[in-house]
């Protein structure tokens, strides 16, 4: 069997000292890593143990991270070749085994790492099905344009949440991972509970097709108003085809990241599904036109250093919302495997690349025993593991400093009622980022929700978690929770923190871009909340522009309402889109594009559209 990529490569940790390169391919692999300028050769790595890790999740599907040092030039456009061996004594160069991974007229991948920052491409919530276009396209696009300019080349990619839709799965795409289970052998398990006792019955037996609702797990106990019936513990009300098990996750991101899987499944082989024939038909032509451009995506991440956080969706709708959300997710056997699953996959194929050395040598050895013996016990000893590691943050060490925030697995519960919203980050971590921005002059803070959102929809929020709907309107935002609020806010308060705050945000599925400085003070901070959403995902049209004019009128800069919100001291100005009077809120799927001053400043903030058209924020001063 030859040894092919089926996955990447994408290039994930880079700078001035340490790249990672992390790829997926049908048996380990062999062969080495080689950077070149201007032909001349100035690395070569042999893929050693020491140098690549492995993780196999299957009987054809091993996943490899390559993490070196290196001394490569700053500012230079570094071509690179990862050289396999494909079968006894034949190897072969990235490019043949991938035809179109190169941009025109390139014979390797590329990339660069900036001195200082002053380019790079960002956004969230890309999912699948979707209608509107897939807009990494558009990073695609902008690459290609820039790839040999390292002044005007992108060098950095964010991506701040919901990267899959474990909880809102198409069923077109739920077949087509059933059928990435059978051509890659991924590992099977047990499952804790339900009508199911392995996780292969799933697409052997019935793969319940827009039933999933069936298999979720209920609640122990509901609301006196439900009548005492049980209620869903997940509470995304699109669970027709909720992931489950650990080879379904895997599978998706093989899935969303790469074509080559696309090439081996026939979508007529799928079954009709008679209650749902209409909506499959739809999904069907939403996710073949997903997956037919999945070439372009996988060349974009393999020339951009790429960086990913964990919002709910990438788990499960509300992930963590309320106190009481955890009780009854937690406490449930097949609800806990399910949650640790979508955690273990995101280690494997996000978490693990953003920085491997935060993950302890323990763990990595919980990691070897399972796959030398993927049973019940070991997979389960690495979920409850991942459930108590509290470093999924991380910082990117280029200028300047970023800050990539969990804002999901160090919740501030609140302690008056367990029903109440809890804060996005607890008062220990909040201490620890303050430590990390002590010294800095200007700093890049990733946060998968907005700091700073839209009044109006952070007061319907607050108004619903007061009648006891906090889960019913998604009301997670940093100022749901007094205590995470107060402390984020005195954050920029402090006289020893950034003089510059950058704020990419996104999970909202709308862009907005806001000026924000303190009032009161000669010498204030200057905050940029910069939001672009979603990738893949768009609010509706009308109800946006209905909420952009009701809050540009209600919460206006002399509007008495202002008073009331906990940002009452802080000045925020919205910025306008260009050539659209009066707009603030823009809903088009599209994805986030920002130059950077040396100071750090924003120079240029726009979203980038597949139909070649930007969208771009534009300041009052």
């Amino acid at each position: 069997m030859e040894n092919q990529i089926i996955c990447g490569p994408i290039i994930r940790r880079l700078d001035a000292g340490q790249l990672v390169l992390w790829w997926v391919s049908n048996q380990k692999s062999e062969g080495s890593f080689s950077c070149f300028v201007n032909n001349k050769q100035l690395l070569q790595q042999s893929l050693g143990a020491e140098q690549v890790s492995h993780f196999r999740i299957g009987e054809k599907a091993v996943v490899h991270l390559l993490d070196i040092q290196h001394q490569l030039p700053l500012d230079t456009v570094i071509e690179y070749e990862l050289r396999l061996l494909v079968a006894t004594g034949v190897y072969k160069d990235l490019n043949q085994q991938l035809p179109d991974i190169c941009y025109p007229d390139q014979q390797r991948c590329s990339f660069s790492i900036e001195s200082k920052l002053h380019n790079l491409l960002h956004g969230s919530c890309r999912n699948p099905q979707h209608s509107s276009e897939d807009s990494l396209l558009a990073g695609d696009s902008k690459l290609a344009d820039t790839l040999q300019d390292v002044q005007q080349r992108p060098s950095i990619l964010i991506l701040s949440g919901d990267q899959i839709y474990a909880d809102h799965v198409a069923g077109p795409m739920l077949f087509a991972i059933h059928k990435v289970i059978e051509i890659l052998g991924l590992n099977d398990e047990q499952l804790p509970a339900g009508d199911m006792t392995t996780a292969s019955q799933l697409h052997t037996d019935n793969p319940y097709y827009y039933r999933r609702k069936e298999l979720l797990p209920l609640s122990e106990k509901s609301n006196f108003w439900r009548n005492g019936k049980q209620q869903n513990i997940f509470t995304s009300t699109l669970v027709h085809n909720h992931l489950l098990s650990f080879a379904e996750v895997n599978a998706m991101y093989l899935l969303v990241w790469s074509p080559q899987l696309w090439q081996q499944i026939d979508m007529a082989e799928m079954p009709i599904c008679e209650l749902y024939s209409e909506l499959q038909q739809q999904e069907l032509a939403t996710i073949g036109a997903f997956s037919r451009n999945l070439a372009k995506v996988q060349r974009l991440l393999a020339h951009i250093s790429c960086y990913m956080i964990f919002d709910d969706h990438d788990v499960t709708d509300d992930w963590n919302l309320t106190a009481a959300w955890e009780k009854a997710a937690y406490e449930n056997p097949l609800s806990k495997r399910i949650i640790g699953n979508a955690l273990f996959s995101y280690w494997l194929f996000q978490g693990w690349g953003n920085d491997p050395q935060q993950f302890p040598s323990e763990f990595l050895q919980q990691a070897d025993s399972y796959q030398r013996e993927p049973n019940e016990q070991n997979q389960q000893r690495i979920i409850d593991t991942l459930y108590q590691f509290n470093h999924w943050h991380f910082a990117v060490r280029s200028s300047p400093k970023i800050l990539v925030l969990d804002s999901r697995t160090q919740r501030w519960r609140s302690q008056s009622n367990i029903h109440k919203p809890s804060g996005l980050m607890d008062w220990e971590s909040l201490c620890l980022l303050q430590q990390q921005l002590i010294g800095e002059s200007a700093v890049i803070l990733v946060s998968p929700a907005p700091i700073f959102g839209v009044k109006l929809i952070e007061s319907v929020q607050r108004l619903a978690t007061m009648l006891g709907q906090s889960l019913a309107v998604d009301a997670e935002n940093w100022m749901a929770h007094p205590g995470s609020a107060n402390t984020l806010l005195n954050i920029f308060r402090h006289s020893k923190t950034p003089r510059h705050f950058v704020i990419l945000s996104g999970d909202v599925h709308y862009s907005f871009v806001y000026d924000i400085e303190l009032r009161f003070r000669d010498s204030s901070p200057k905050i940029w909340q910069i939001t672009s959403s979603g990738i893949k995902n768009q609010f509706p049209s009308k109800l946006v522009h209905i909420l952009d004019k009701l809050n540009r009128y209600l919460y206006s800069v002399y509007s008495p309402l202002n008073l009331f919100t906990k940002r009452r001291d802080m000045k925020v100005q919205y910025r306008e889109v260009i050539n659209h009077p009066g707009r603030r809120m823009i809903e088009k799927s599209g994805l986030g594009y920002l130059e950077l001053n040396d100071d750090a400043s924003p120079k240029h903030i726009c979203d980038l559209h597949n139909d070649g058209s930007v969208t771009e924020f534009i300041s009052h001063d």
